[in-house]
């Protein structure tokens, strides 16, 4: 996918009058790219779409036209679009009790390192957590991260032919694996060029 532009973004002005349906859109649209690998962990895999939405945001909120501060925008959103070869996500460890996600935080340390992307028969995609800058200390991970799964051309074309595809954490503190529905698979795949 290409990064985005100056040019594909609205302007202030012309985003308060598209808010609305814009956002629809892109809810509608995270719904097919958001996995729950269980109660707590949360990946929503990030396209040019979504990556879009939360520079509109960014610059709605933060009331940003400068073209130099929009380009810094752009640059530090852009490497979260899928190069064609990989899929980029960012994962969210959810807890809702303050108390609880200290102490969960606390105990998961580095576990975005051990989520997984397995392609039946072609082994796993390579993760890489947080290249950017790391987001945990040893002692604890964070609630957010930014992950990217890079496949080789083999792994996509057996995926493109129908071979099945999992997420899992490969973790004894929280040994999980889910597949996803028909929906989110067809919706990944359109992430490879």
């Amino acid at each position: 996918m290409p990064p985005l532009k100056r040019s594909d973004l609205y302007t202030l002005e012309t985003y308060a009058v598209e808010r609305d349906a814009f956002r629809a859109r892109v809810l509608a649209h995270k719904k097919r790219r958001k996995l729950h690998l269980g109660p707590h962990i949360t990946l929503l895999f990030e396209d040019r779409l979504t990556i879009q939405y939360q520079i509109q945001e960014m610059l709605r909120i933060e009331r940003i036209f400068e073209p130099d501060a929009i380009q810094d925008e752009l640059d530090a959103y852009n490497p979260l679009i899928p190069s064609g070869r990989d899929l980029r996500a960012t994962m969210l460890v959810e807890y809702p009790d303050m108390e609880e996600r200290a102490r969960e935080l606390a105990r998961l340390g580095g576990i975005e390192h051990r989520v997984r992307i397995e392609i039946e028969g072609h082994g796993r995609a390579t993760t890489f957590a947080d290249e950017d800058m790391p987001r945990s200390a040893d002692d604890k991970t964070a609630a957010v991260h930014f992950l990217r799964f890079a496949f080789e051309p083999a792994q996509i074309d057996a995926l493109r032919a129908g071979a099945s595809l999992a997420v899992a954490i490969d973790d004894p503190r929280m040994p999980l694996r889910v597949e996803p529905d028909a929906d989110t698979r067809r919706a990944l795949l359109d992430d490879f060029a």
